[in-house]
């Protein structure tokens, strides 16, 4: 096959295409500049995608021996990404943009150019496995390695995308015989730290990045009453779940710390409780795909795993397609409640290993009613 190989410039991209290499296919590696100041998307271990990962993705693909290309998405990930991920925020949701890269970028316009020019797949060095079911259907699972698995930031992907991807990751026992692999290859990258947080604020300061660009204006934090118990400056700074840097000029009558269980960014306001207010009992969402062939569309309850982040346990659960007045709906039941789910997260559903789609969650409906918690 022709494949294009994803070259991020980290040691598990290299490996992957020398490994694709290895089997005899026909290979390409490509990296992708997805900023205008390449220079500012990473610091230390922070961030990705600088002229440093460009250059280090160059030295490996020419010890590989294949051809190398820098492909400018730039403006596509500052729409598609960059300012999904602001939008988001602005509208009080959690958003998750290595989702949305994967979705837009890598799969979407990378994916379609790549078919354009005749590649058959695209190679990433992703840790997940695709498999083919008794009827010759295309299936996403988890990777062997469960600690490295990242078939949740993978939950977006279509059939047709699966189709025409490459994971050479996927078998792996661990990332210590990546880098084994790397070093006996000879590829520089085998000792270089993993890129973590998000690529585009390296410095880690979420909330000072989106102040620059959503504004910030003093706002109230409210208990679940409605009644003010301290202030902010600026709700898009929020994230439900948080309990650190609330200002709360009022304790709570019990004593215990609180946590921010809503955002509301029409009025400004910041709504926060105890911990057990976190316990959320329903998932919804209208934004769905399926990783495959579908799951039931009846509205038949079907059984499954949830999970609701990268790193998070899955959870077992009921879910069901469902026909609203506001469309149709993705609704998943967990068996046990799920502990600090905001709007804007990714539920990414699985089969055992598989996955099966997953659904950008619209609302929440809380295990513990307000009365409950006083």
């Amino acid at each position: 096959m022709k494949v294009l190989a994803a070259m991020s410039g980290g040691v598990d991209s290299a490996v992957a295409a020398a490994r694709a290499v290895d089997a005899g296919h026909d290979v390409v590696g490509v990296h992708l500049a997805l900023s205008r100041m390449p220079g500012t998307l990473r610091t230390g271990s922070r961030g990705c995608c600088t002229i440093e990962d460009s250059m280090d993705a160059q030295r490996a693909a020419n010890l590989i021996g294949i051809p190398y290309y820098v492909w400018d998405f730039s403006e596509r990930f500052k729409l598609d990404v960059v300012d999904d991920f602001v939008a988001e925020y602005s509208a009080g949701r959690t958003p998750n943009p290595c989702m949305r890269c994967n979705e837009k970028i890598k799969f979407a316009a990378l994916l379609e150019k790549a078919v354009d020019l005749g590649f058959d797949a695209v190679a990433t060095g992703h840790y997940a496995r695709l498999d083919r079911s008794s009827s010759g259907s295309i299936e996403l699972h988890r990777a062997s390695d469960e600690a490295k698995d990242q078939s949740y930031v993978l939950g977006v992907l279509t059939r047709e995308q699966l189709e025409h991807s490459m994971f050479p990751l996927g078998e792996t026992p661990s990332k210590a015989v990546v880098r084994a692999e790397a070093a006996a290859r000879g590829l520089s990258v085998a000792s270089k730290p993993d890129s973590h947080d998000i690529c585009f604020i390296p410095d880690g300061d979420t909330r000072g990045w989106l102040a620059e660009r959503v504004g910030a204006e003093t706002g109230s934090i409210l208990d679940r009453e409605g009644r003010v118990v301290g202030d902010h400056d600026g709700a898009h700074a929020f994230t439900v779940g948080q309990r650190r840097g609330l200002r709360l000029g009022v304790p709570a009558d019990d004593g215990k710390p609180r946590f921010v269980l809503e955002v509301r960014p029409k009025t400004n306001e910041v709504v926060v409780g105890p911990k057990e207010a976190l316990a959320i009992a329903e998932i919804a969402g209208h934004r769905f795909t399926w990783a495959g062939d579908p799951a039931d569309e009846t509205g038949e309850p079907f059984r499954c795993d949830v999970q609701i982040r990268a790193h998070a346990d899955p959870v077992p659960a009921e879910a069901r397609v469902v026909q609203g007045s506001g469309g149709v709906e993705f609704v998943v039941v967990p068996d046990v409640p799920l502990d600090g789910v905001a709007p804007g997260q990714t539920a990414v559903v699985y089969l055992g290993t598989r996955v099966l789609g997953q659904f950008t969650i619209d609302r929440t409906v809380s295990a513990v009613p307000v009365a409950a918690v006083g």
